[in-house]
Parts: C-alpha cells; sequence; structure tokens
C-alpha cells in the first residue's frame, strides 16, 4: 500500500505529463488564481482520475483524511479536485469525527468550485446526522469565514422535506446583512432549490424578510 504523500507524488507523475499551459491561463484566470492548473480539462481529467485509482487502488477510509492532506499539499487545482473526488467516493460512510476532514476541505485552497463541490458529502453526513446541524452551523456562522457560512446555507440542497427550516431561516438571517456575493447567491440558492418543495413558504418569506437584492432576485428567479 501507498503512503500517503507516495499516493499524491503517483498522481502528479500521471497527470503532469498532460499539462496544456494554454487551457491552464484561462482557467487560472476564471478561478481568480485561487491555485496553479496545468489545464486539464474536465473529460481528460475524469479518464486520469479512473486510470489512477485502477492503477493504485482506493485506499482504505482511514488512510483518506491523510492522501486527502498530501493532494491538496500539491499545487495544482486538479490535485484538489481528486482530491474531493476520493472524499466524495466514501461519502455515505464519514461519521461525526470526519466532519474536520470536510472542514478542511472548505477552508484550503477555498474558492466556491471546491466547495461547492464537497457539499453533497457534507449535506449527506449533516443529514444522516442531524444533532450535529446545529452545532456544526453555529460554528461556521461564527467564523467569519466566508465559505464555511456558505456551506451553512447550502448544505441543505436537496434536503426537500427534510429540510430544518428553522434551522435554514436562523443561518440566512444571521447572513442577510452579509456583503459577500457568494453568501447572498447562496441565500438565493436554497431558497429557490427549496421552492420546489414549497413555493408558497418561500414566497411568503421573502415577502417578509429583509434580503439583499441579489438573493431576492434568486429565490424568486422561477416563482415571479
Amino acid at each position: 500500500m501507498l503512503s500517503a504523500q507516495q499516493y499524491a507524488e503517483q498522481a502528479l507523475a500521471l497527470y503532469a505529463p498532460h499539462a496544456n499551459p494554454d487551457n491552464a491561463a484561462p482557467m487560472q484566470q476564471y478561478m481568480k488564481q485561487i491555485a496553479p492548473f496545468l489545464g486539464i480539462k474536465t473529460p481528460l481529467r475524469r479518464q486520469l482520475a479512473k486510470q489512477f485509482w485502477q492503477t493504485y487502488r482506493i485506499p482504505p477510509i482511514e488512510q483518506v483524511p491523510d492522501v486527502v492532506r498530501a493532494l491538496y499539499s500539491m499545487p495544482y487545482r486538479e490535485l484538489h479536485y481528486l482530491a474531493i473526488e476520493l472524499v466524495e467516493y466514501y461519502a455515505k460512510k464519514w461519521q461525526p469525527k470526519d466532519l474536520d476532514l470536510l472542514e478542511y476541505i472548505i477552508t484550503t485552497h477555498s474558492w466556491w468550485d471546491s466547495v461547492d463541490a464537497v457539499r453533497k458529502t457534507v449535506g449527506a453526513l449533516l443529514l444522516r446526522h442531524p444533532q450535529l446541524q446545529e452545532p456544526a452551523t453555529r460554528r461556521w456562522l461564527a467564523s467569519g469565514n466566508q465559505w464555511l457560512q456558505r456551506m451553512s446555507l447550502i448544505f441543505q440542497l436537496g434536503y426537500k422535506k427534510n429540510t430544518n427550516l428553522d434551522l435554514l431561516y436562523y443561518n440566512i438571517l444571521s447572513l442577510a446583512n452579509s456583503k459577500a456575493f457568494f453568501i447572498q447567491k447562496a441565500i438565493g440558492w436554497i431558497l429557490r432549490e427549496y421552492a420546489r418543495t414549497d413555493a408558497a413558504e418561500v414566497r411568503r418569506f421573502v415577502a417578509a424578510t429583509q434580503l439583499p437584492a441579489l438573493s431576492r432576485r434568486e429565490a424568486m428567479k422561477h416563482l415571479s
């Protein structure tokens, strides 16, 4: 079995020959220079990921946190995506103690691409362990980190009738004065998604609540 560092080094060895500087520059620009890119577009990147895990095998779940951190220690964004895909592979098996690993991904080399990519895994964990929802999101709200705060809103995407409305509204109201684009967008996103379950309730809440204009527009996009 490879060590965590060996997984990261072998991944870089596989991906690096496929680097495309002509692709890398616009990809980095689009992601606001959050990390260097090799310039590997998604279809090829997925092929390489499949090849990598077929060759070296997916590590046991106990080793995954170390492998994730080793991949995140590499500079290239494509290797960060590989780490997130590894976490997703075990999405149904993470336990409350593993929330630290998901928070590490949210807060390391943070941008919307990585945060939103790990959202389903966070959501799955918190749906299985609803007792975590309030303490985790209270901590995220208090953190001052906009990406943890964004997660406090979007982790319930897809919950439908399992949505904890009281918690959702508390989190929205806690962030309703935020000037951060990705917070305002997330407020609208989760309300727009919940409107698929209860449109009347979303109309009521939006009408009764002072929300940023962007959040309001996003929430009402398919209701007006």
